[in-house]
């Protein structure tokens, strides 16, 4: 044959070649199939020995040969099989869709034993099928968020995902949690949005439960085996933390009116004071004080419990009522506070003697009057008040006195019997109103089972180690109750410990372990304490959920950096400034130190580890030193804040504190004398010297003015009070006065 080839160019090229065929003399012609590919597919839940297709290569015309098959390449791990015989492909193993979902084999027919052979590719689709749930990478999750976030915002995303393809693998997300109208989820994207506004005060915290489901159906032949929720379904617990900002001022509860017996004893309790502050932490932490109304010192009041004693004995007669004014403030930052007009009345003791107006009452009657003659009548005062100051009169026994008769009540005297002066001229009788008692009553108030018991923490977290001996004491519980007798006694129960690894005192709330514990068998356990009151009538609980903590948070300082001011002179241990630095472990991991790290050689300062109050060690001289540097050097001071956790984690913070100037230096002068010579003939005005002192202190303490004081009693001289300078005022006359002595006074 001869073969040309050409291009395809506006001027052709061309080129020729000679090919030569030699015909043999036995020619093999091999079994050709019926199509060059064959497509089958398959579920990937086929069980073994599945029939998937079938393949066929006819033989050439007039062959004795049979035709066999086999699978020459695209199934290395043996998943398929082919009849050799009749070219059925079955399935050999587990097929996974996730794994591979499309396969290529070949396969290769031969006729008998000859050398010939053809092949077809066979593509395979292994189909998927909903057999794999959608799963979230955690089951727990937290996220804290502003109550003053606006509904509509984004607080949080959940994603999960599913190893399935198409509608088995599209993930649609729903909140399954109840009491969560405050959240919404949009079912594709898995964003949380808030739908109304949260506040810190009625609820610090939510728990979403969110749930993760595919779209796809349930794989048929598995209904049988698998339960269909748990095989399409993942669940994740969502913690929603709502963070408190200072937005509620203190709001008194107590009674704005009090009353005190005027004899009371000093250090009595006149009224407990009571604010209220919905905030949370420090936010929520009233203080109060006395602004006005106690200038003479009459009460005192307990800045952290409210309580107003008597700091002085009160005196109804010189100061029957109080009205104090009093401040609540939270510590938050800023601060807010509330104040209320307090009214204290003070309440009559009959303390007071009843006093004649007259010490000596004189009148005349006549004689031989009838009975009922009115005599006199008698007056006395009491300054008591009420029924402490209502008088009663009548007459002690006397000679004679049985012939009159006092009114009990308007002190009016007159006569019982006709009287006879040649009988009895002189009648002496003495009378006097009565003192009544008083009766103080006082109020039990009963107990009512209507407060639970509650735990410090809601929720507490620790860690042990798994060399842990049986009966080892894990963590103490406390609980209180502000109730009274068998209503405010606690006991503790454990709930949901579904391994019983540990017990607890049900008097003490102490939790210790029951058996060993092995961190490969077990990493975590999860359970709840409920503290029950013992009483018989409706009795309270509270639970409260327990967990292993482990020490991941370092401490942290409110501030990293702090400025405080003292002033000079202060005794040693005086309080300057407060730093406070939060754990979000808990227990020991939990647990704040303070401490000066270092700087401090000369001990001038020390901290309290527990409350982290920093306080002055020594006597601070403002001249000596006006301030101390607290930073983070080498040479210089820092505040640590360490927790009590294994390994201990701790940061550090800056303070900057000020020595105020008290004025407890007077001027010096440079100079005790000065000398001064000057010519009779210098002129008026003229500049004489000039004096000067220096005073240690700072500020106005130091600012100095000059007096003349005596010598200058003719006015030759005058002096700048601001600068010292001394001029003269009138002409010298060295043979008037030869010398003057000037005596000036720095203040």
């Amino acid at each position: 044959l001869t073969v040309s080839a050409w291009d395809g160019g506006g001027l052709p090229s061309a080129s020729n070649a000679a090919v030569t065929i030699n015909i043999l003399q036995t020619v093999l012609v091999p079994a050709i199939f019926e199509r060059s590919r064959y497509t089958f597919s398959v579920p990937e839940d086929a069980p073994e020995d599945s029939v998937i297709g079938t393949v066929k290569a006819r033989e050439p015309p007039n062959s004795l040969e049979v035709v066999s098959y086999r699978i020459c390449s695209g199934d290395p791990h043996g998943k398929f099989s082919i009849d050799p015989q009749f070219g059925i492909i079955r399935t050999e193993k587990e097929l996974d869709h996730e794994a591979q979902s499309v396969v290529v084999l070949t396969v290769q027919s031969q006729l008998g034993s000859s050398p010939v052979c053809s092949s077809t590719q066979v593509n395979i689709s292994v189909m998927d099928i909903n057999d794999n749930p959608p799963v979230f990478r955690t089951k727990s999750d937290k996220v804290t968020i502003s109550h003053t976030q606006p509904p509509g915002t984004a607080v949080y995303i959940a994603h999960a995902e599913d190893k399935d393809s198409g509608l088995n693998g599209a993930i649609k997300y729903s909140i399954t949690s109840k009491h969560s109208n405050a959240f919404s989820i949009d079912p594709s994207l898995g964003v949380v949005n808030l739908t109304r506004t949260v506040f810190a005060e009625k609820q610090q915290e939510y728990t979403l439960h969110i749930a993760a489901e595919d779209c796809g159906s349930p794989p048929l032949t598995s209904l049988l085996a698998i339960n269909l929720t748990e095989r399409r379904l993942d669940s994740l617990a969502v913690k929603i933390v709502i963070l408190d900002t200072n937005d509620n001022s203190p709001s008194f509860m107590s009674s704005p009116l009090s009353y005190v017996m005027e004899d009371v004893e000093v250090g009595f309790p006149v009224h407990h004071i009571i604010a209220k502050d919905p905030d949370e932490g420090r936010n929520g932490q009233v203080t109060y004080r006395i602004l006005s109304g106690n200038e003479n010192k009459a009460f005192v009041l307990d800045k952290i419990t409210g309580l107003l004693t008597t700091a002085q004995l009160l005196d109804r007669e010189v100061q029957e009522c109080y009205s104090l004014t009093v401040m609540a403030l939270d510590d938050g930052s800023p601060a807010l506070s509330a104040t209320q007009v307090l009214t204290i009345i003070v309440l009559d003791v009959n303390d007071e003697t009843p006093v004649f107006l007259k010490q000596l009452y004189k009148t005349e009657v006549h004689e031989n009057q009838d009975p009922g003659e009115f005599v006199i009548k008698v007056e006395a005062m009491d300054q008591d008040a009420g029924l402490n100051s209502l008088l009663q009169y009548k007459i002690l026994p006397g000679a004679g006195y049985e012939k009159f008769k006092m009114n009990s009540e308007s002190g009016e005297l007159v006569t019982a019997a006709s009287l006879d002066r040649e009988t009895q001229e002189v009648f002496s009788i003495k009378g006097s109103p009565s003192r009544s008692s008083t009766a103080q009553l006082y109020l039990t108030v009963l107990d009512e089972n209507d407060h639970s018991p509650l735990f410090a923490k809601t929720q507490y977290q620790i860690s042990v180690t798994e060399d842990l001996e049986e009966g080892s004491a894990i963590l103490d519980l406390s609980a209180s109750d502000e109730d009274d007798g068998p209503n405010g006694e606690v006991m503790y129960s454990l709930i949901d410990d579904t391994y019983g690894a540990f017990a607890i005192d049900s008097g003490t709330g102490s939790i210790v372990s029951t058996k060993a514990l092995d961190r490969e068998t077990k990493s975590q356990y999860t359970f709840r304490a409920v503290a029950s009151d013992c009483s018989t009538h409706l009795p309270r609980s509270t639970t409260v959920s327990w967990i292993q903590d482990v020490n991941d948070n370092v401490p942290k300082f409110e501030q990293s950096y702090y400025k405080a001011s003292v002033w000079e002179g202060q005794s040693p241990k005086t309080d300057i400034v407060q730093v406070f630095a939060t754990d979000l472990d808990s227990g020991l991991n939990g647990e704040t130190e303070y401490s000066i790290l270092s700087g401090n050689e000369n001990a001038t300062f020390l901290i309290d580890s527990t409350r982290g109050i920093l306080a002055t060690n020594t006597g601070l001289d403002y001249e000596n030193t006006s301030s101390y540097r607290f930073v983070s050097s080498s040479h210089q001071l820092v505040l640590l804040a360490s927790d009590r956790g294994t390994p201990s984690l701790n940061s550090t913070a800056v303070v900057l504190i000020t020595v105020l100037d008290v004025n407890d230096n007077p001027p010096v002068f440079s100079n005790p004398e000065y000398h001064v010579h000057v010519r009779e003939s210098i002129p008026i005005g003229s500049h004489i010297t000039e004096v000067s002192a220096n005073d240690c202190d700072a500020g106005t303490n130091a600012e100095i003015t000059y007096a003349i004081i005596s010598g200058n009693d003719r006015g030759h001289f005058c002096l700048d009070g601001r600068t010292g300078s001394v001029n003269l005022t009138k002409t010298l006359d060295y043979e008037d006065t030869m010398k003057f002595t000037l005596i000036i006074q720095a203040t």
